[in-house]
């Protein structure tokens, strides 16, 4: 059983993944939350307990979205990539919502069949998905063309409307990165470089101008940067004048943007441990020796890692 510090208390998780814990009784929810705050700690540092303690938690609640959710996003770190797949198709049916298909095309692809990867990926209306998503998808739709050794579709794949080398929204500097590799698998190096250094200012820009937890729309090709003074939290973007033609990098692909917000399509992993060890009637631990379907929480014994 996972071990939760006295310290970590419910209230340290995420007010939107604790209000999916209401189902649960009191006592329940907060036993499942405070390994969840614990997942979402450890996580960086040690992957592996992150994923005993989303593992903890979905033996009470494994009916729960953000807890399959949890487990999910773990046992990818730990590179069980199948067991990601299926708690996130679990995950899906439970809240509706694609907000994890990149990591689901993305564990298609640990499992090495990069043409399943692309129908996943194709299966769903990127219109419907936040930008922050589309650019997640679109990167990992890349990979697995380059899987496929098919670098030009590879280009094609990150040339989405996000990809504006003249603003910087938080996902820029991830979408910069990924289409400079793709420049550099096709040979052209001076256009890489150049897409790799507009990565660099965006993600320095970002960081800036970050501030109340929200990181605001900057302008990446100045070397003195300066938000629009009228730009509100309300506003989609800060308006921003053209750049000068010598200010940029002349690159195919380069579209303009769609002018929507940054949004978090990430899981809630905020931390929290456990104290009682005891099962809560509402959620029953599964036997270690069943195997837990896709409704049912996992346990110890499906952690082996796989790819």
């Amino acid at each position: 059983m996972a071990h939760v510090p006295d310290d970590v208390e419910p209230r340290d998780l995420d007010k939107v993944a604790r209000g999916e814990l209401k189902t649960l009784s009191k006592e329940n929810a907060d036993w499942v939350a405070k390994h969840l705050v614990m997942a979402g700690r450890l996580i960086e540092e040690e992957p592996e307990e992150a994923h005993k303690h989303a593992l903890s938690a979905g033996r009470r609640a494994g009916r729960i979205g953000v807890v399959r959710e949890t487990i999910a996003i773990t046992a990818y770190t730990v590179g069980d990539y199948a067991l990601t797949l299926r708690e996130l198709r679990t995950y899906r049916r439970i809240t509706g919502r694609d907000d994890q298909l990149p990591l689901m095309v993305d564990s298609e692809r640990g499992l090495g069949r990069p043409e399943r990867a692309l129908e996943l990926g194709r299966s769903v209306d990127v219109s419907t998905l936040a930008p922050a998503v589309r650019v997640s998808l679109a990167i990992a739709m890349s990979g697995a063309r380059l899987d496929l050794d098919q670098p030009d579709a590879a280009l094609g794949e990150l040339e989405i409307p996000q990809l504006d080398r003249r603003r910087a929204f938080e996902y820029s500097p991830a979408l910069f990165d990924a289409y400079a590799t793709v420049l550099e698998d096709l040979g052209r190096d001076r256009d890489a470089e150049e897409w790799r250094t507009l990565a660099e200012r965006a993600d320095a820009a970002l960081e800036a101008h970050h501030g109340d937890d929200d990181r605001e729309t900057v302008e990446v090709v100045e070397e003195e940067l300066e938000l629009d003074e009228s730009w509100t939290a309300e506003d989609e973007s800060v308006p921003l004048e053209e750049p000068a033609a010598d200010d940029v990098p002349e690159t195919d692909g380069a579209a303009a943007l769609d002018g929507e917000p940054v949004v978090d399509g990430g899981p809630a992993l905020d931390e929290e441990p456990v104290v009682d060890e005891e099962p809560a009637a509402d959620e029953q631990p599964v036997p270690a020796d069943e195997s837990a379907g896709d409704d049912e929480p996992v346990t110890d014994d499906e952690a082996e890692h796989r790819g």
